[in-house]
């Protein structure tokens, strides 16, 4: 193909939205480390940072099933949040996406993988499209503490 003949997307820069990557070995095997991500009442016991308590959780987890979370911050500060899940595979993997009630304009998409390795699971969330860098610094250390407590509750 000749340049003439490129189509003007593949010259294009992408817009690339911000992202992070965490990853996290952890001692307890995937279906157990999979439950923890998708049963409500094991979610209300690890999910959010340091700093929150869960107050609700709810979670349809099928393609097209909606997911619904709210924290409470130990300055009293209440944060919701809601998503979809697009990609649903048993054990192995979670992609939904992420969106704050206070800003319902910047949704984003998580995806969360879960591998056998070692007798544990190599836990590997990826949050992508998300607002500035801003959102990028505050989304990894929330997503930081959450693996710290997810880690703690499956031991």
């Amino acid at each position: 193909m000749s340049s003439a003949e490129k189509k003007p997307a593949e010259d294009a820069a992408p817009s690339a939205k911000p992202a992070l990557m965490l990853r996290r070995k952890l001692k307890a095997p995937p279906a157990r480390v999979y439950e923890a991500w998708t049963d409500a009442a094991q979610l209300m016991q690890w999910f959010g940072p340091e700093n929150v308590t869960m107050a609700e959780a709810d979670c349809e987890v099928r393609v097209g099933g909606h997911f619904h979370v709210v924290m409470i911050e130990n300055t009293g500060d209440r944060h919701e949040v809601n998503g979809v899940y697009k990609e649903v595979v048993r054990h192995e993997k979670l992609v939904f996406s992420w969106g704050w009630i206070s800003t319902p304009e910047r949704v984003s998409q998580v995806t969360v993988r879960f591998k056998e390795e070692g007798g544990g699971t190599l836990l590997t969330l990826i949050h992508e499209q998300l607002h500035d860098e801003a959102a990028k610094t505050g989304h990894t250390h929330g997503w930081t503490g959450s693996l710290d407590k997810l880690e703690r509750f499956v031991g």
